[in-house]
């Protein structure tokens, strides 16, 4: 439903945009300033700001899918172009209160102006697209004084792949690569697999085989995140019926094909030496009205001893679990705010929005994912696979 209620917002941005497009163009030449090409202008303008919603509305292939494509593309130039046009009204109100000292500037100065705006708006935006597609690998370590029976447990931590209309086999096979590269003994899928609608992924046969084809010592472990919910999707929003929703069958047997082991609420003993436990994400589980085991039992039953790793799509309630015993939390969801500034906002809103982090004792390993969400695009973010190299307490450490 978020989408409704910033819908009157987006028609009002998009007006801004245009009304500056316009005034620029007729600023570039007085042949531009007539009517016929400003109602050119505004009917190519709004088909282009309509295919979020027309995408929502039209289902017919292959229309359907291009319209949700262009309709991706769409948001992420829409924010560089705000972000663009508000910084330079910003600095022009600063410069004709300093330097020029005037209220209006002039034709020739306007036009410039307009043209550098287009072009950083335009470089940005292609920046942003074709970096999307670079899938970067973070290496980091982490020194748990838990003895194990491995000295040290190598991890690839992705999360947030968001299968679907941004994100396919192309990502899927650059990923599954430089998995196989890293020669790592575990893989954790942190949730948010899926972008909601099952019908977005193009052959998903083929990319649950690719996905099938990463390589571990103790396989691919899974949980749920908010958006492996089947739903449809309008810029980026989900809406919710208010009801109960069944699992989405197809979205069990494509984890089944690519050899991922989905753990809900469930815990499991590796090789006897450490314990993987992963968790119902929150806002799933209140839709398909099931309840999530409470942080301080997640690790009931098990050897403290023994170390505790958590699969938690959203990085919450991160001092409970360290108070439960829990030795690293893996997680993603944030994107780390994907495109700037979001991720100088995400700070204001979460514990740990990226990164890792020291939690009374515990580490907090939070993932700006492989995949993109929304805008298919990213600007100051990584689209990233994380290396987690995590070594063990040895016996004469624990005698000391």
């Amino acid at each position: 439903m978020g989408a409704i209620f910033l819908s009157p917002l987006y028609i009002l941005l998009n007006i801004y945009v245009l009304w500056r497009l316009l005034r620029w163009m007729s600023a570039c030449s007085r042949h531009f300033d007539n009517r016929g090409v400003w109602i050119a202008v505004i009917l190519i303008y709004t088909l282009l700001a309509t295919t979020v919603l027309t995408g929502f509305l039209i289902t017919r292939e292959p229309l359907h899918h291009w319209l949700k494509m262009i309709g991706n593309y769409w948001l992420g130039i829409l924010g560089i172009t705000l972000l663009v046009l508000l910084s330079f009204d910003l600095g022009r109100i600063i410069l004709n209160h300093t330097l020029w000292k005037e209220n209006h500037p002039s034709r020739r100065r306007f036009a410039i102006g307009g043209a550098f705006a287009l072009a950083l708006i335009l470089v940005v935006s292609v920046y942003g697209i074709v970096h999307a597609w670079n899938i970067k690998v973070r290496e980091d370590t982490l020194s748990v004084a838990k003895y194990c029976e491995i000295p040290e447990l190598k991890v690839a931590l992705i999360a947030d792949l968001h299968l679907g209309y941004n994100v396919g086999a192309p990502q899927m096979r650059q990923m599954v690569d430089k998995i196989n590269r890293a020669d790592v003994d575990l893989v954790v899928l942190a949730g948010d697999i899926f972008d909601n609608e099952y019908e977005a992924i193009k052959d998903p046969d083929k990319v649950a085989a690719i996905l099938g084809e990463m390589e571990s010592t103790y396989g691919t472990y899974a949980c749920w995140g908010n958006h492996d919910v089947s739903e449809k999707i309008l810029a980026g929003f989900t809406f919710d019926s208010g009801e109960a929703q069944e699992e989405d069958e197809r979205f069990l047997a494509f984890l089944d094909k690519a050899r991922v082991n989905l753990l809900e609420d469930e815990g499991v003993l590796i090789d006897d030496a450490f314990y993987l436990f992963g968790r119902k994400d929150p806002s799933k589980a209140l839709k398909m009205g099931e309840d999530r085991l409470p942080a301080d039992q997640v690790t009931d039953g098990m050897d403290k001893d023994k170390p505790i790793i958590v699969i938690d799509h959203q990085p919450l309630e991160l001092a409970e679990l360290a108070a439960a015993g829990v030795d690293v939390d893996l997680s993603g969801h944030t994107h780390n705010g994907q495109i700037f500034p979001g991720n100088i906002l995400l700070k204001f809103l979460w514990e740990n929005p990226y990164g890792i982090e020291d939690k009374d004792g515990m580490y907090s390993c939070v993932t700006s994912g492989a995949g993109l969400w929304g805008p298919a695009m990213r600007i100051g973010t990584d689209c990233e696979i994380m290396l987690l190299d995590i070594q063990f307490g040895t016996e004469n450490t624990l005698a000391e």
